[in-house]
């Protein structure tokens, strides 16, 4: 029995000695980017050709997603609604669900799913085909080359991709009130604009930007951090998102106090 407990414990610590080990080589890679995407010389080419695969190819997939949230988000709201008699303000919750957590948030996980897994499988191949060594050899700063433009990329290409969701899930909602519920558009957009303020929009933008960072860090980290061969690379890129989409929701609970704090409740 002893011997048993003596092995979790063991398993345990080193487990959390690894976790330990990963947060700090995010965080020192974080550092880094940050450090140098403020020091020139700047490279618009490279990110440029990252705002297609990045924010152009995404826009599909987030597109649908948002609508269809939206739409389910208002017939299960709607029919909870109209057993009070309040069916009406159907355009409230939908709304301020959609700019503030259920946007950001689904087009996060999507986004890190699809881009996060990318870069782990791009900078992945590089490190077990030694291309990175190679860069390093001839003088050249991978991080600036590499994890810069990527992570920066996603920064900008989130809140835009969260713009289209949110108001795709808003259009969803307003076509489920009118032909479900018989909810006129005008009401629905009235109550809308009555309620969502600019402090709603900027908190939703502003997670995205932080949600950004980490899908970039995490899946740039783990790409440049590949061990043993395809195997690893496999791993690594599943490992990305879950690491991205538990990361998201994390975050996103502290965030949310952040910005509800900052609006003095």
């Amino acid at each position: 029995m002893l011997a048993v407990v003596r092995g979790v414990a063991e398993d345990l610590g080193k487990r959390v000695l690894v976790f330990v080990g990963e947060v700090g080589g995010m965080s020192l890679l974080a550092g880094q980017t940050v450090y140098h995407a403020v020091t020139p010389p700047y490279n618009l080419r490279i990110l440029v050709a990252q705002m297609d695969h990045i924010a152009v190819r995404s826009v599909s997939i987030v597109s649908v997603a948002g609508l269809f949230v939206g739409l389910v988000l208002a017939l299960q709201t709607a029919y909870g609604l109209a057993r009070f008699g309040a069916k009406g303000t159907v355009g409230i919750i939908v709304g301020l669900s959609m700019v503030r957590e259920l946007g950001p948030v689904v087009t996060a996980i999507l986004v890190g799913g699809r881009v996060g897994s990318g870069f782990t499988a791009e900078l992945g191949s590089m490190k077990v085909t030694e291309q990175i060594d190679a860069m390093r050899a001839l003088g050249v700063n991978h991080v600036k080359r590499l994890v810069v433009p990527r992570v920066i990329l996603t920064m900008i290409a989130l809140p835009i991709l969260t713009i289209i969701a949110s108001t795709l899930g808003v259009f969803g909602g307003m076509v489920i009130a009118q032909y479900e519920f018989n909810v006129d558009y005008h009401q629905y957009y009235n109550s809308l604009t009555g309620y969502i303020r600019v402090a709603d929009m900027v908190s939703g933008l502003g997670k995205t930007v932080i949600f950004g960072l980490l899908i970039g860090v995490i899946g740039c980290y783990n790409g440049l951090t590949t061990r043993r061969g395809t195997e690893g690379l496999g791993q690594a890129t599943t490992g990305t998102v879950v690491t991205a989409a538990l990361s998201v929701f994390v975050s996103d609970f502290f965030l949310t106090k952040f910005f509800w704090w900052l609006e003095g409740w």
